[in-house]
């Protein structure tokens, strides 16, 4: 059976991010990927001008991938901690590119990464914002996005959700006595 453009154009994405999760960015090349998805270089370039395009399009579809499982709203803060750990474990290899990006990435990895925090913390800025008790809701956001990510990478080394969760609910309940 034949794939459809679109279905190669995934089928290379998928093999350029093995490559980069195995190995580093580095490692991938248009002959890596050709050889991990078993065709030949010319079908890399009918779907791709060039490396940079390859790994562009593959920074741009894994940043999307993951700004679509973060929730739209923040109004429950345990509860968009806890959607958010789940999508981590759901989905490791798309995570790990955004939360741990590696030595040789693309600098448009990075910028991607700084525009979806900068909406993340404005999302959360005005879910702690004015009757949320919070005497900075611009630098609250900031430290609860940066919780959310260690809480995020300690998810991909390892640790349970549930226990991540757990600690979450205590350090709160300690905060509001």
């Amino acid at each position: 059976m034949r794939m459809t453009a679109e279905q190669r154009r995934e089928q290379l994405l998928d093999a350029t991010k093995a490559i980069v999760l195995a190995d580093g960015f580095h490692a991938v090349s248009i002959e890596a990927v050709a050889r991990a998805a078993g065709i030949t270089r010319p079908i890399v370039y009918g779907h791709f001008d060039d490396l940079r395009g390859l790994l562009e399009a593959l920074v741009d579809r894994e940043a999307l991938r993951a700004l679509r499982q973060l929730p739209e709203t923040y109004d429950d803060l345990l509860g968009a901690l806890t959607a958010y750990l789940h999508a981590v474990r759901s989905d490791p290899g798309t995570w790990r590119l955004v939360l741990m990006p590696q030595e040789g990435a693309p600098r448009l990895l990075g910028e991607r990464i700084a525009a979806g925090r900068a909406a993340v913390v404005s999302r959360l800025a005005a879910a702690v914002g004015p009757g949320a008790g919070l005497p900075d809701p611009e630098l609250s956001a900031h430290m609860l996005r940066a919780y959310a990510d260690e809480a995020a990478r300690l998810t991909l080394e390892g640790y349970d959700v549930e226990r991540i969760l757990e600690l979450t609910r205590h350090t709160l309940a300690k905060l509001s006595a």
